[in-house]
């Protein structure tokens, strides 16, 4: 890992990180036979608004599950207790408190799109002290959706977002494709292990998987700092109405 005064630096000047090789060949394998593991084992007992499909039919089609920590034990460690809350703790330079653990996936040809979106737009927090993290489980690149960041965005504000149609994604950024955007966009070609980290407000998005024989699989993970405080009300209302179309389009 490089010097954590330099991650830092970039991270408060760029709104993102990119580390390779964060975790080991095989330290990433066990991330990987857990996740397994856990869509035999535990998500067959898991709330459904929590699990997300692209084809609700068709089991292998699976794209997100979300709040895992709650339901695994080795992934509640990984989220609580790990280098990654110590990362966390040190780009934002706050104590975190961990939100939440997902696997991401892009199936094979029908992995949609992930829309341009700040995820404090979700996370209605004041100040929007937060990062969000996402590893590589698998080759990620242009073909099957790798990362793309706006440099910088995190220093300008939220932009306004809308619905979109894009399950797991409600929101989206509705003014997205200025030239300032296209001119400071970075796509994150990752391998397996490396990380990428990024500011609650750092504009972001992923293209869909077109790879015939490629799936796109993920960690993800969310801290928020000590210092943020939550709108809970405003908050509450709004995941109550999203898990009720979630529901009824899943």
């Amino acid at each position: 890992m490089e010097n954590k005064d330099s991650l830092k630096a970039a991270f408060e000047k760029d709104g993102f990180v990119f580390i390779p090789g964060f975790l080991s060949i095989e330290e990433t394998e066990t991330i990987r036979q857990n996740f397994n593991r856990v869509i035999t084992d535990v998500l067959p007992n898991m709330p459904a608004t929590k699990v997300f499909y692209e084809d609700k039919n068709d089991a292998s089609t699976l794209k997100q599950v979300m709040d895992i920590h709650a339901h695994d034990n080795f992934f509640n460690t990984v989220l609580f207790d790990s280098k990654f809350k110590e990362l966390a703790e040190l780009l934002l330079g706050d104590k975190v408190i961990g939100k939440n653990l997902e696997y991401f996936n892009k199936p094979l040809l029908i992995g949609k799109p992930t829309p341009p979106h700040q995820d404090g737009y979700y996370f209605m927090l004041d100040p929007s002290i937060a990062v969000t993290m996402w590893m590589a489980l698998e080759p990620a690149d242009e073909e099957n959706g790798c990362v793309k960041y706006v440099k910088g965005s995190h220093l300008k504000g939220m932009r306004p977002h809308g619905r979109t149609k894009t399950l797991g994604f409600s929101q989206g950024i509705t003014d997205f494709g200025t030239d300032e955007d296209m001119q400071n966009e970075i796509a994150f070609p990752a391998k397996p292990g490396d990380l990428l980290v990024h500011h609650s407000l750092t504009i972001h998005r992923a293209n869909g998987n077109t790879s015939a024989n490629r799936t796109r699989k993920a960690l993800g993970l969310i801290y928020f700092g000590e210092s943020a405080r939550e709108d809970v009300t405003a908050k509450k209302a709004y995941q109550d109405k999203l898990q009720q179309e979630m529901v009824a389009n899943n």
